[in-house]
C-alpha cells in the first residue's frame, strides 16, 4: 500500500483545511517545494498535491508553487484541483506530473473524464468525495444527489487508474480514517480505492494495510503528518509490509 503524504496549496502556502472549509484553514508552511523534500527524505515515493484554490476557480491558481514542486520532489507527483480541459489535463502531464486527479469533471462531464483516461494511459484518478455519502464537487462547496458507489461504477471499465475517496466530514478533523466505507467502495468497484480523510495514527494505516487485497491501493494523509501524530518513515514502513 503507498503512502501519499499530502500538500494543499492556498495562496502560495502549504495548509490543511477543517471539514474542506477554506475559512478554516492552518498555514504549516511557506515553502511548498522544500516540504516535499522533506517527505521525501523521509522515503515518500509519492506525493499528493491539491490546488485548494484551483478547485473553486476551475483552473490552476497556484501553478508556481506546483511547478517548484515537480521540479524538487524525485517521485511521483499526483496533482488535483480544478484540472477540467484537455489542455490542463495535457500541460501537467508535459511538466512531469504522474498523475491527475478530477472530481467535478467526473461528475459533471464524465465522457470527458474516460476520454482522458483513455488517452494518458494509468494517468487519471477520479475523485469520489462524499458528505453524507453523496458526491460533493466545487471544492466541496457543491452536495450533489449522486451516491459516492453510483458514481464510481461509472468508470468501470473506463481506463482510470484508482478512486480517491475522501470522507469531507473527517478531513483535517483527525477523527480517524472512514476504514468501514473505503473498503465498502474498493469492494463494490473493479478499480483501486485511495483512502483520504481523518487519518490521525498509525492505527489507521495498519488498518487499510491489512484491506490491500480487497482494493485499497493507497492512503493519504497530511495534518496528522504536520502536527507531529504520525511518523511518515513509520507509516511507509508498515504500509509495505501488507
Amino acid at each position: 500500500m503507498i503512502v501519499f503524504p499530502a500538500i494543499d496549496l492556498k495562496g502560495g502556502q502549504v495548509v490543511r483545511l477543517a471539514e474542506g472549509d477554506m475559512n478554516r484553514a492552518t498555514v504549516y508552511g511557506d515553502n511548498p517545494a522544500a516540504q516535499s523534500l522533506i517527505f521525501a527524505e523521509a522515503g515518500a515515493q509519492h506525493l499528493h498535491v491539491v490546488d485548494l484554490d484551483g478547485s473553486f476557480a476551475g483552473r490552476a491558481e497556484n501553478r508556481e508553487a506546483v511547478e517548484a514542486i515537480i521540479e524538487t520532489f524525485p517521485g511521483y507527483v499526483q496533482l488535483g484541483g480544478g484540472i477540467r480541459t484537455p489542455e490542463a489535463v495535457e500541460g501537467w502531464f508535459n511538466l512531469g506530473v504522474a498523475r491527475v486527479v478530477m472530481g467535478t469533471a467526473a461528475l459533471k462531464d464524465p465522457d470527458f473524464v474516460k476520454a482522458m483516461a483513455r488517452e494518458w494511459e494509468d494517468g487519471i484518478v477520479v475523485a469520489v468525495d462524499a458528505r453524507d455519502g453523496m458526491v460533493a464537487t466545487e471544492g466541496w462547496a457543491e452536495v450533489s444527489n449522486v451516491p459516492v458507489v453510483d458514481m464510481a461504477r461509472r468508470f468501470e471499465d473506463a481506463g482510470v487508474a484508482s478512486l480517491l475517496f475522501t470522507d469531507i466530514g473527517r478531513d483535517g478533523m483527525l477523527k480517524g480514517c472512514n476504514v468501514e466505507a473505503t473498503v465498502d467502495l474498493a469492494r463494490s468497484v473493479d478499480i483501486p480505492v485511495i483512502a483520504s480523510g481523518g487519518v490521525k495514527g498509525l492505527d489507521d494505516i495498519r488498518m487499510l494495510a491489512l484491506h490491500a487485497n480487497d482494493g485499497i491501493e493507497g492512503v493519504i494523509t497530511g495534518r496528522a503528518l504536520f502536527e507531529g501524530r504520525l511518523d511518515l518513515a513509520t507509516a511507509i514502513a508498515m504500509a509495505q509490509r501488507a
